[in-house]
Order: C-alpha cells, then structure tokens, then sequence
C-alpha cells in the first residue's frame, strides 16, 4: 500500500516530509467529517481487521519466530503476540470506540461575560499526531481508532521487532477507511526499521505533525522528551506499588495482589512493589505469598520481609527502582501509611499506586497525597488501561502533568479554541 513507506527511491528524511504533509490534508478533512462519519470509518477499520486475521497472524508468527531467534525477553513475546482471542479484542476496542461520544465540537463551558459578549470552550483536534511504540502491535489499532475519533490524522513508527504485524494491521484499517470513504492517510505508517526515521518525527516533519506520543521503555521516552521540538504526551515506566494497610481485608489482600502482579507481568500496570505494614505483616505477608511463589513468582525482600519469609532473595536498592516485567516482586515491611507514602514519593514513577484497606480515612489520604496519574483502593493496579476506563483503549498512560495525565483516549487527544458570539459590540 503506497501510504505505508517501504520505498528506497526517495530518501527517508523527502518520504518521510510527503507523510506528513498527507496526514495534515487528511486531518483538515477529518476535522470537517461528522460525528456519524467518524463512526462509519472506525466501524469499517473494525470490520477489515476481522476480515484480514489470518494475514495479520501469519504476519504476526513471522515476528515471533524472529523475536525468539533474537532471544527476546518472555515478557516481550508476551507484548508481541497475537492470538485470535486477542484479535477480537483488538477489533471489538475500535468497535467501542465507534460507539464513543464523539469529543470533536464538544462545548466543554459556556458564559456571557459584562459586555454581553457570548463565548465557549469547544473541544477540537490536536492536528497530525505521532505516535511512536514498540513491542505491542494492538497499539496500530488502538492509536489510529482513537485518533480518527478525536479528528485526528496520524503518523505511526511501529518496532522493529512489531513491524511486520504493524504493517499488516495497518493494511486492513487502511481499507477501512477507504472503504468507507474516508480519507486513508489519515492513517500512515512508517513501514522501515531505519531509526533515523524517528529523528524525523522528532523534527516536526517541517511544522506538520503537531504532537508526538512515545510508548515504550524508558529509553524511548527519555530520547523523545530529550530531542522532540514538538509536544510530546509522555508515558514513563510502571514502577506500581501497592500498600497493604493494617485494616486490610486478608482475602482482598491476598486477590488483589496476585492479580495485579501475576495476570499479565509484562503490562505497565504490573505490581512491581509490596509494601505492608508491619501490624499485619507475620500474619498475610506469608499467604500473600504463597499464591505468588506456586505460580512461579521470585520474591526480593528487605530485611524485615526476610525475617518472614528466610528463603526470599535480599532486595536491594535497584529493587526499589526496577520495572521489572517480569515474575519478580520486590516486598517491604513499612511501619505505617507514612511509610508506604515515603518509599513512593522516593521510587515511584507517578504511574499507577493503590491501596488495600477498609479504612476509609486512610484510603482518602492515601488517594489524597500519592502523586501518581491513577490511584485505586481495594483493586488491582492492571485496570490500569483506558479499556477499562471505559475509554474503548489507549495510546498510554501519561505520567506527566500538562494536557494529558492517566490513560489517554480520545478526549485527551483533542485541545479547544474559544468561540466568541456577539451583538455588534465594540471595545470601549
């Protein structure tokens, strides 16, 4: 498909310029596009992504077979792989995005001022967004269906080792959109492994893409915050902690903290840090742990932890930092709230923080004074994701504190402009 760049007769940095100029045209006509457009485009990008699943998972066992002869990490073949049962999620998430409201010309306030002067705040998309990721290939789906819902054009840089399932993906919603009548550069994907190609991106692509999203590792994101002359949404790593208080509900305990370390170890929601209060902790630290240590789970614990449970591994300081995506856990005895509220002020990653407790006090304080983009109490640090937010997917979860913090959907992929309606009135 010409609109995703696999040509070697133009140099990348020219290829790269004619993308985004494309995705600006498109996003101008998007943006003039109906809500019920928008809609019929995302529910065909839906429709081809169930029609070419057989091409996308032969493209996507290429992948795999590559990223286990390169030796890749379990976690990130666990990122990598597509299942059916993981393509109907993919299709059935662009399917509850065409059932969104539609953000774009959303009046978010309305007031008349002295001078009878009648203005709003409506809602309207950012432009032409890049979006940069690595191991996920759902994020192709994911990232296009909620940029086509806020008005959006985008330019995806995939992986290397995602790009031939991105390719595929990306293939099967271009249809879509052409399909369904519907500008197909809105959606344009850089389809070369050459990383000079992210430099571009960086670039701004000579003032046409106005944003750039990184999703991936630290190392990712620090280079995009590092050399972006654009804005950028970032999303840094999942360092999640979860404190199990002195009133904590043993059984919600126990749940809680299998499933938010054990579901998925390779997700940015993953527990990576137990911290419990030691009121409690000779008597659930070992039945947390149990469930844990059976399925397979490799425990680091501090000295107090050790005490409890003599066979842990000792944790040390690059425990308190480690992402690990992976069955490893690192486990510390705090004294109290303030304590579990100290070690994450020190080691956290403003991502995601919860609390387990059937005190509500404590649990309002704990929401209250954690500085993290999503905190919960009594449930598992995995929902965090826009899916499960009820945003239909994501593009990541941003940890920083200007325009977009949590998980960013549509909304948060659209800025506003202030419409002003008046009389005939003139400035005294």
């Amino acid at each position: 498909m010409s609109r995703i760049m696999q040509t070697s007769e133009t140099s990348l940095a020219d290829m790269m310029i004619g993308m985004g100029k494309r995705a600006r045209a498109a996003s101008m006509r998007l943006s003039h596009l109906t809500a019920k457009d928008r809609s019929r485009g995302l529910l065909a990008m839906a429709d081809a992504l169930e029609t070419s699943q057989d091409d996308i998972l032969k493209s996507n066992a290429l992948d795999m077979q590559q990223a286990k002869q390169k030796q890749l990490s379990d976690a990130m073949l666990d990122r990598l792989l597509l299942t059916p049962e993981r393509m109907r999620s993919m299709s059935g998430a662009v399917r509850m995005i065409a059932g969104l409201p539609d953000p774009v010309g959303e009046t978010i306030a309305n007031w008349t001022v002295p001078s009878g002067l009648d203005i709003s705040r409506v809602r309207t998309p950012l432009g032409v967004i890049g979006i940069i990721y690595e191991s996920r290939p759902n994020v192709t789906a994911d990232a296009s269906a909620l940029c086509l819902r806020s008005g959006n054009a985008a330019i995806l840089r995939a992986g290397s080792e995602s790009l031939n399932s991105a390719l595929a993906i990306a293939t099967a919603l271009r249809s879509g959109l052409e399909g369904a009548g519907l500008p197909a550069d809105a959606l344009q994907l850089v389809g070369t492994r050459e990383r000079e190609a992210v430099g571009h991106m960086l670039s701004g692509l000579e003032g046409n893409l106005d944003v750039v999203v990184p999703r991936g590792g630290k190392g990712l994101v620090e280079r995009v915050q590092k050399d972006a002359r654009i804005p950028v949404i970032g999303h840094l790593e999942g360092l999640c902690h979860i404190y199990i208080d002195a009133d904590a509900d043993p059984q919600k305990a126990i749940d809680i903290a299998f499933n938010a370390k054990m579901r998925r170890t390779g997700v940015c929601g993953a527990m990576e840090t137990l911290l419990i209060n030691e009121a409690v902790a000779a008597r659930l630290l070992p039945a947390i742990a149990s469930p844990l240590r059976d399925a397979g789970c490799e425990l680091r614990g501090d000295a107090q932890a050790k005490a409890l449970l003599p066979d842990m591994t000792t944790a040390t300081e690059e425990d308190w930092r480690a992402e690990y995506l992976a069955p490893i856990l690192s486990v510390k005895v705090v004294k109290n709230l303030d304590g579990a509220l100290a070690h994450i002020a020190r080691y956290g990653t403003g991502h995601t923080e919860a609390i387990i407790t059937e005190n509500n006090s404590t649990a309002e304080r704990f929401l209250r004074e954690v500085d993290a983009s999503i905190v919960l109490h009594n449930a598992s640090t995995q929902f965090a994701d826009g899916g499960e937010f009820g945003m239909g997917a994501e593009i990541g979860i941003a940890t920083g504190r200007i325009h977009a913090r949590g998980p960013v959907g549509a909304e948060q992929l659209t800025t506003f402009k202030y419409v002003v309606r008046g009389k005939g009135q003139t400035r005294p």
